[in-house]
């Protein structure tokens, strides 16, 4: 097993190094952003008064589910154990700078997230079954054409496998790890129990699961933020110091102290950056799997409605996180994971803090089981068709029990990384070259918008 996770460790380094995905990453999201004018950061009042009027579609429209339901489904996939134990990860191989390069990434990452839902809308399909299927695979296929057919399936192939690890196993553990570490509940009945509740959604399909994630998101996030704000809000005279120690340590690395063992400003980088899209997928390609399944006309409103997915997840909940962890001072401690974050809960809300940080990792890493299960199915069905929904379905639920039992939980962290990699390069190369596409979209819907 050792051999197996410095292997992949290797491979990690590489995927995730100077040179290939962190720079790719990084200067997509630029392009983009530069392509757009900035359109994203501008837009950002307008897209949250967009969202709230999608809770109600216009019906005419083609699709399954509202624009607003669509979004709720990304974040439901999105906003999971990369917030809380994520964010922690991040600051103990990191340090605090490490938050600045998540807030980097994420400002970049709106654009990022803009294009993969404008192209997922445009180039998606209806199936046998009549549901709407889109995604990096679909407007490989259909926008880029039968040339480069191989690079949507190696996508479909990577999210198919990736699913598992990051939607499913690394979700499932944590809950149960909390669960057993804070109330000595046994792990495998946690993990039944989440079996089952997920199977019963799932089952369901993209509607249902749109409904459970249009009530689930908005009130799990809300109850965080609120909890999270006290802590905040009780330490404010502090925030202006702890501000300046992220973005100071950004570029000096951070010093030894306590038991954090330091870290340099490539570590800052490198953790802040892979953190931050593992916690938001921006230029991962899943969140558009979802975003193809809205009631809408316009690929532009939806992609403007997709970006905030990215705000909300880093740039508001992994801020939160990030900022109990420091204020508290806890993030020296030597602990990492949701075990850091719990702690800081617990020192900075004594006596309920624990049970905060637990109840929102549970309903975020369920919430997070149930959107990557529909992204790992459309994935799947694009490979081999609808005959594998049923059975893929199946073995999701029960890998949960099996990811609840798992006692070694490092080697999951390295293979989600790697995955997410994998997963990243062939959407990356798809925005690069349909962004054209994206331009000529945005600035048709801004100039009928504008008349």
């Amino acid at each position: 097993m050792q051999a197996l996770q410095d292997l992949l460790g290797k491979l990690s380094d590489i995927i995730w190094g100077e040179y290939v995905l962190i720079p790719l990453l990084t200067l997509v999201g630029i392009y983009l952003t530069l392509g757009l004018k900035a359109m994203p950061w501008r837009s950002i009042p307008k897209a949250f008064s967009m969202l709230w009027q999608s809770r109600t579609p216009d019906d005419t429209n083609k699709g399954d589910i509202s624009p607003f339901q669509a979004l709720m489904t990304a974040l439901s996939a999105t906003i999971g154990t990369g917030n809380i134990a994520g964010v922690a990860t991040a600051i103990y191989l990191g340090g605090p700078g490490a938050i600045f390069w998540m807030w980097v990434i994420a400002l970049f990452g709106m654009a990022t997230k803009y294009a993969e839902a404008v192209l997922a809308v445009k180039y998606r399909e209806v199936d046998e079954l009549g549901n709407h299927v889109g995604g990096p695979m679909y407007y490989i296929k259909n926008g880029l054409g039968k040339n480069w057919a191989w690079l949507g399936m190696a996508f479909a192939i990577f999210g198919m496998i990736a699913a598992f690890g990051i939607g499913n196993l690394i979700q499932s553990n944590s809950v149960a790890s909390v669960l057993k570490n804070n109330f000595d509940i046994p792990l495998l009945f946690t993990g039944l129990i989440m079996a089952i509740a997920a199977g019963v959604v799932i089952i369901g399909g993209i509607r249902r699961l749109g409904e459970v994630a249009a009530k689930l998101v908005p009130l799990m996030a809300i109850a965080y933020v609120v909890s999270a704000s006290i802590i905040i809000l009780l330490n404010i005279d502090a925030v202006p110091s702890i501000l300046w120690m992220i973005v100071n340590n950004a570029f000096t690395g951070t010093a030894a102290s306590g038991g954090f063992l330091g870290a340099t400003i490539w570590a800052a980088i490198r953790f802040g950056v892979a953190r931050g899209i593992f916690s938001n997928e921006a230029g991962l390609g899943s969140a558009p799997i979802a975003h193809a399944a809205a009631k809408t006309s316009d690929p532009a409103r939806q992609g403007m409605i997709a970006m905030l997915g990215t705000f909300i997840d880093t740039i508001i909940l992994c801020s939160m996180t990030a900022l109990v962890i420091l204020l508290t001072g806890v993030w020296t401690s030597g602990e990492t994971s949701s075990t850091l974050s719990s702690m800081a809960f617990a020192n900075g809300l004594p006596g309920i803090g624990h049970y905060i940080v637990s109840l929102s990792l549970i309903i975020f890493a369920f919430t997070t089981i149930l959107g990557w299960s529909y992204y790992g199915e459309r994935c799947a069905e694009y490979v081999f068709g609808i005959k594998i929904i049923l059975p893929y379905r199946l073995l999701w639920v029960c890998i949960i029990v099996i990811g609840a039992l798992i006692e070694q939980i490092d080697i999951i962290w390295i293979l989600a990384d790697v995955l997410n990699g994998l997963m990243a390069i062939p959407n990356l190369i798809a925005l690069l070259l349909l962004s054209p596409v994206i331009f000529s979209v945005t600035r048709e819907y801004l100039s009928k918008e504008s008349s």
